[in-house]
């Protein structure tokens, strides 16, 4: 899915890091609560450089196919805002999982849901109404109720999964264009038309984003979701659901209420 040469070149020109700052400052405001200190973090990115200004003790691993991580070698991984561009998120997700310790905690977060949703529908309009058909541009979204089944599928336990919607507003379309080339997150899809694309359909992409979306103030918003999935390496230090019919006290009891039992006729 993910052309790996050209992903690399437009991450090589980034400028502007306010989402990795975003998705940054959450991670550490998660680590806050959990209330424990990591000695031995490792920091899955594409964006070094920062990453290791924010978390000067971690481990950085390029997010490449295969990651070089040591197996149970490390109490953190935090896979960092490119969990989006894996061909396997899941192979991605266990070799995390074989890198950490028991009772070691996984962050991972990536670009989700909505995110884009009006750059996304005003390109589609504007290239089938030019070019009379659609090529592949912007990245197929997970939503979080698929992406906490992935935690569980690679062998994580106690998965959660949850959303964080940013909204951001641009001059016009043209200049959220230009900020997804500072962020490095351009199209780099390996299935992406290679011919020349016009600048006719740039304009009228950008004319359907106005008519569409355009605030009170002549704007116009952009939206970003940022996911977040968190899980703990296997250990058995950590609760474990009860067999079923182990409950010592009925839900009724526990309520205080008469429980009643439905006759066959009921049913």
């Amino acid at each position: 899915m993910t052309d790996r040469y050209t992903l690399t070149k437009h991450r090589a020109r980034a400028t502007e890091m306010f989402l990795q700052d975003a998705a940054a400052d959450d991670v550490q405001e998660r680590l806050i609560e959990v209330n424990r200190a990591f000695t031995e973090p490792a920091i899955v990115t594409g964006f070094p450089g920062f990453w290791s200004k924010r978390l000067p003790d971690a481990k950085i691993v390029e997010d490449a196919e295969t990651l070089d991580l040591e197996e149970n070698a490390h109490d953190l991984v935090i896979h960092a805002l490119s969990l989006h561009w894996a061909d396997d998120p899941i192979g991605q997700l266990v070799q995390c999982r074989r890198a950490l310790k028991p009772d070691g905690l996984l962050i991972a977060t990536l670009f989700a849901g909505q995110t884009l949703h009006e750059l996304r529908s005003s390109m589609a309009e504007a290239e089938t109404a030019t070019m009379g058909g659609l090529s592949p541009r912007v990245l197929p979204m997970g939503e979080v109720r698929d992406l906490g089944g992935l935690l569980q599928r690679a062998g994580f336990a106690l998965p959660v999964a949850d959303m964080m919607p940013l909204n951001a507003s641009y001059e016009t379309a043209f200049h959220l264009m230009r900020d997804l080339r500072a962020m490095g997150e351009t199209n780099a899809m390996l299935a992406r038309s290679k011919s020349f694309t016009p600048q006719s359909l740039f304009s009228h992409a950008a004319m359907t984003y106005h008519q569409a979306f355009e605030l009170p103030d002549g704007r116009v918003p952009a939206t970003f979701e940022i996911a977040t999935l968190t899980g703990w390496a296997p250990a058995d230090s950590q609760p474990k659901p009860l067999r079923p019919g182990s409950a010592k006290q009925s839900l009724a009891e526990a309520l205080g209420t008469q429980e009643t039992r439905l006759s066959s006729s009921d049913d």
